[in-house]
């Protein structure tokens, strides 16, 4: 007797290859590399892109459009903050040469798990006499705001 499919369903544990790419191309492209695997519901996966996959079968291959928004939410403005560098200094490597473009990882407050931003301007912070060496980082996901494109190949759903 044939076994049927697997369904992928909420908690489902997953080997998928997938791609997300945002209007400038992809952002994380595993079809290259080996193949991930991940749980459902444990925030590896945006909700927006985990709920696409509830319901698809142990083998498919689809390719969902996202639209602006959905699956990272919209770019807040209160997710660009200078840091000063005394602080990042404390933080990790006080000889560290910040440039725009780069991705710094931070620790959460608990230190359980960490946070990026993308390094935005390299200056000065604060007003008058009280400006100090520091940089701006902007910890909106890279694809916030953005249209997404999700292409998956469910290799096995267990």
């Amino acid at each position: 007797m044939a076994s049927t499919a697997h369904r992928v369903q909420p908690g489902s544990f997953l080997t998928l290859h997938y791609r997300l790419a945002g209007p400038g191309g992809d952002i994380i492209n595993t079809f290259r590399d080996k193949p991930a695997t991940l749980t459902l519901g444990t925030g590896e996966l945006s909700p927006a892109v985990e709920k696409r996959l509830i319901g698809l079968d142990e083998g498919a291959r689809v390719t969902f459009e996202i639209p602006a928004g959905e699956a990272f939410g919209d770019r807040s403005p209160e997710m660009r903050q200078w840091v000063a560098r005394r602080l990042l200094n404390e933080m990790g490597d006080p000889g560290e040469k910040y440039q725009v473009g780069d991705v710094v990882q931070f620790p959460t407050p608990d230190g359980m798990s960490s946070y990026a931003g993308s390094v935005q301007q390299v200056g000065k912070a604060g007003d008058g006499d009280g400006r100090v060496d520091a940089v701006l980082f902007d910890f909106n996901h890279p694809l916030a705001g953005e249209p997404v494109t999700f292409e998956v190949h469910l290799i096995g759903v267990l």
